[in-house]
């Protein structure tokens, strides 16, 4: 199994598919009115400390921004943090929605480490629950929530990337409690993933 969970995560979702999806969530997609559509790049690879788009709640709907990944460090010279373990805490502030069409996770102790590739059985892209901070230590950024993994990822990791299904994205924005789960099984598509990627595990 690897040592790092979810370092690499993918984004191919057009524009139009946020604007939809969010409207028949009755949670409409605001944009400033100087801003012209997003030029979203379809992206098989983010990084860490990679910007990456992020839906986040706004006055009267939510609104889609790029923010690195990784929060600043709690001490110096420390590591950005780009996942944060989720058991016990209620993450009264900062969520956010983590869009992505699928990620990977890493196997084997050789170099370059087996990459396999995840994706939502059924969807052409989902959201991960992430966290925000507010920019007071100098920059606005997001880091993905973790958990024990599920039967489907625990072949591969101990822990997995928590996925919300589309009828709790609302409820995870407004606070709500309880949604922090496994994928149940049968719910994430493994493929292997020959391709090959800088493997550079946080």
């Amino acid at each position: 199994m690897a040592s790092g969970v979810c370092n690499d995560f993918g984004n191919r979702i057009p524009y139009s598919a946020y604007v939809e999806e969010f409207s028949q969530l009755k949670l409409p997609l605001i944009s400033p009115p100087t801003e012209s559509t997003p030029n979203l790049q379809p992206r098989d690879e983010i990084w860490p400390t990679e910007p990456a788009p992020v839906i986040r709640p706004a006055a009267g709907g939510v609104e889609l921004v790029q923010l690195s990944w990784g929060l600043p460090p709690s001490r110096p010279k420390a590591r950005v943090v780009i996942n944060l373990r989720s058991e016990g805490r209620n993450f009264a502030h900062g969520r956010c929605l983590v869009p992505a069409s699928h990620y990977y996770e890493f196997t084997g102790s050789g170099s370059p480490k087996k990459r396999w590739r995840f994706t939502r059985v059924g969807e052409d892209w989902f959201c991960f629950a992430g966290l925000q901070n507010s920019g007071r230590l100098g920059r606005e950024a997001f880091a993905l929530l973790t958990v024990e993994a599920g039967p489907d990822a625990r072949p591969y990791h101990m822990r997995e990337p928590i996925i919300l299904d589309r009828r709790n994205w609302a409820a995870w924005l407004d606070g709500a409690v309880g949604l922090l789960q496994p994928s149940p099984a049968g719910s994430l598509a493994v493929a292997a993933d020959d391709r090959a990627a800088a493997d550079t595990l946080l």
